[in-house]
C-alpha cells in the first residue's frame, strides 16, 4: 500500500510542454480541475432550474468532474474526456466561471413574464435608436472570381476547342 501511494505519483509520466503557444503545463491538472468543476457545479446554483443553460452546463460539467475523479493521470482524463489537453479544459472552466459571474449580475433570466420586446417586421423601417451594420461593398476581384466560377467555360469557347481533355489517338 505504501509503495503505491509514493511510486505511483513518482512514476506518473511528466508533461513537458502543452505544444500551444502561451499554454503552460499545469502539473497538478487533475485537482485544479476538480476545483474549477467543483466550483461551477455550486455557482450554477444561482441560475434557476428550468433554464438551458444551467442544465447543459451542471450536464457536462458533472462529467468532466466524474471523470476527473475516476483517473488520476492526465492522459487518461485527456483520453476519456476528449476535449483537448487538461490545460486547455482548466482554461475552459475558468472562463466559464467567469461568465456565471457575469450571468449572475446581468441576470437575464430576471426577466418579468409581461415583458414585451420590440419586434421588427422585415418590411418596417428600422427604428434610430437600433444600431445597424451595414457591411460596405466587395473587392472587385470578389465579383470577378464569383462570374469566372458561376460561367460556363463550355457556352463560351469555340466548337472544337474545348477545355475538355481530348481523347489520344
Amino acid at each position: 500500500m505504501f509503495l503505491r501511494r509514493i511510486a505511483r505519483p513518482l512514476m506518473a509520466k511528466v508533461k513537458e510542454t502543452t505544444g500551444i503557444v502561451g499554454l503552460d503545463v499545469v502539473p497538478n491538472a487533475r485537482e485544479v480541475l476538480i476545483s474549477l468543476y467543483t466550483k461551477t457545479l455550486n455557482e450554477i446554483q444561482t441560475v434557476p432550474e428550468d433554464e438551458g443553460y444551467r442544465k447543459a452546463v451542471e450536464s457536462f460539467t458533472s462529467h468532466r468532474l466524474k471523470v476527473c475523479q475516476e483517473e488520476e493521470d492526465w492522459e487518461q482524463i485527456e483520453k476519456r474526456l476528449g476535449c483537448g489537453q487538461v490545460e486547455e479544459l482548466i482554461e475552459e472552466a475558468q472562463d466559464e466561471l467567469k461568465l456565471l459571474s457575469m450571468l449572475n449580475e446581468w441576470d437575464p433570466w430576471g426577466v418579468p413574464d409581461d415583458y414585451e420586446c420590440e419586434v421588427i417586421e422585415n418590411d418596417a423601417p428600422i427604428p434610430k435608436h437600433v444600431p445597424q451594420h451595414r457591411p460596405g461593398p466587395l473587392p472587385e476581384e470578389f465579383y470577378n472570381t464569383l462570374e469566372a466560377v458561376t460561367s460556363h467555360p463550355e457556352k463560351d469557347t469555340p466548337a472544337g476547342t474545348s477545355s475538355e481533355s481530348q481523347p489520344k489517338e
